[in-house]
């Protein structure tokens, strides 16, 4: 087991443990419906908000192997039935395509988070060309979780780099010319939306309602769903905090805006993250900061086991004041 003294290190527990005490909350796992599997830290970005740290330089990749552990998890265990790949830019991994295709073939929905600007970009090392991912995407069916800082141009280009937007929008174009964003179509596309600080649920509406109006009245795109969630405050993102001298105030202001009610959704009580090496994490978070999933030993894809997992203790950090602020981050 990870000591009490190497947990506080990975992920300052003492606050959150204590703030969940004081609202008799255990927080349990409830279910595992999700594998949230992390296949490459390699991605045509370095975002400054990113927790994964990810960037062109980047040459984390899960290998073939490790899919096919995580797709014996997928079929040993029924209730199982998501299977969400992020990355870096999960497209880059070289077997992307195989995951995909088997976990579709075992009628599994598979969601992609998206960066958007890598299907015009390309592989950053090899240069491999990835213009046909909107038509492949469709092909199989995926839900693009697709990443957008801002709708407006300075806001995205300040967080991303100069000439992010204009890629965005035309790779959004292309994912609407291909079905994706209309109810009709059954080809989901939510964007992501990251925010400085907690949201309550009205914030959320009307963000959500600023970005479909600006997008389609500026440039015509349509998508399901926004989902605003708060910059987790760990490894880039912290350093660029502690660098301009803002870190206490920011993790003040979650910590004050702890909700109850924001721990139901938690998205760590209905699923398991899988990193690349296969080793197992409550959530993608916790395994940017090695925060492992420990119960006897340490789990990974290879010792992968339902009902411990169900009644494992999650691992919680300070960190975690970012998916319970407000109206929840998950």
């Amino acid at each position: 087991m990870i000591s009490r003294k190497n947990e506080i290190e990975n992920g300052n527990s003492d606050n959150i443990l204590a703030t969940l005490a004081r609202y008799n909350l255990s927080l349990p796992p409830v279910s595992l419906n999700t594998l949230w599997v992390n296949i490459t830290s390699l991605c045509n970005q370095s975002c400054t908000h990113c927790h994964i740290d990810a960037s062109p330089e980047r040459t984390e990749q899960m290998n073939r192997a490790t899919m096919d552990l995580c797709l014996e998890i997928l079929v040993d265990n029924e209730t199982c039935r998501k299977l969400d790949i992020t990355g870096g830019a999960p497209e880059l991994n070289p077997d992307f395509h195989y995951l995909v295709e088997w976990a579709r073939k075992l009628n599994k929905h598979v969601i992609v988070r998206h960066n958007l600007t890598v299907t015009l970009d390309g592989n950053p090392q090899t240069g491999e060309d990835k213009t046909y991912l909107p038509e492949y995407f469709a092909d199989n069916r995926v839900e693009v979780l697709a990443s957008l800082p801002y709708f407006k141009q300075a806001e995205t280009d300040k967080m991303r780099g100069r000439g992010i937007f204009e890629k965005s929008i035309r790779s959004l174009r292309l994912l609407n010319e291909h079905g994706y964003g209309r109810e009709e179509g059954g080809l989901i596309l939510n964007l992501v939306y990251n925010h400085n600080g907690p949201l309550c649920p009205d914030d959320r509406i009307t963000i959500e309602s600023e970005f479909k109006q600006e997008l389609q009245s500026r440039y015509g795109i349509h998508f399901n769903k926004l989902l605003a969630v708060t910059n987790m405050p760990i490894n880039r993102f912290r350093r660029q905090l502690e660098e301009t001298g803002e870190y206490d105030e920011y993790m003040n202001r979650l910590a004050e805006s702890f909700s109850p009610a924001a721990t139901e959704g938690l998205a760590c009580r209905s699923l398991i993250s899988v990193g690349s090496d296969g080793r197992l994490y409550d959530c993608d978070f916790n395994h940017a900061l090695g925060m492992q999933i420990c119960e006897a030993e340490p789990m990974t894809v290879r010792n992968f086991d339902a009902e411990i997992l169900l009644n494992r203790m999650i691992r919680f950090g300070s960190h975690c004041f970012g998916c319970t602020a407000g109206g929840g981050s998950s």
